[in-house]
């Protein structure tokens, strides 16, 4: 059986600085048309850091989920940047340590339903320190965690990020 579905026409409805709104003409594989919305996202990298036996986490504040959430570090790449350059560029600006060695685990698709984004998780163990420079709107604390209380985080639910979920699960398989 034939699964794709081809594009008539892709209307757009909204361009912003973060993600782009269509509401798009589709044709089945059954050759009736349907809509679909899609989200349009550049993507983004998210890096796993662990050193001495402590995994590098930011918390910060979520205005759509209302909470503080724990995360690796990680942001969106800009245009066509290469994702390995944007997990360097993300780790180094939120907290200060520009990794020198990563090892992609997983690119995963978080919610194929509606977005193409694609989130690039990596891993690193080692990394110089330098400064910290945050986006001017982003406010965030950067806390090293020993393995064991992440791990035991994990399994209470106290972390609800999926990128950073999918991570650490990859890193406790290993």
């Amino acid at each position: 059986m034939r699964l794709k579905e081809t594009t008539l026409r892709k209307n757009y409805l909204y361009k912003g600085k973060v993600i782009t709104l269509r509401k798009d003409d589709a044709l089945l594989p059954s050759g009736k048309e349907c809509v679909r919305e899609i989200i349009e996202h550049s993507g983004g990298s998210c890096v796993l850091f662990v050193k001495g036996g402590n995994i590098l986490f930011v918390k910060q504040y979520r205005y759509a989920y209302g909470e503080e959430l724990y995360e690796l570090p990680a942001g969106k790449l800009n245009g066509n940047e290469d994702p390995r350059d944007a997990a360097v560029r993300e780790l180094e600006e939120e907290t200060g340590i520009r990794a020198q060695n990563l090892e992609l685990l997983f690119t995963v698709y978080p919610t194929p339903g509606y977005t193409n984004e694609k989130i690039y998780l990596y891993y690193a163990t080692e990394g110089v320190q330098t400064a910290q420079n945050p986006d001017e709107d982003e406010f965030l604390e950067v806390e090293w965690i020993p393995v064991k209380t992440a791990r035991e985080m994990l399994q209470r639910g106290e972390i609800k990020d999926a990128k950073t979920i999918i991570a650490l699960q990859a890193y406790f398989l290993r």
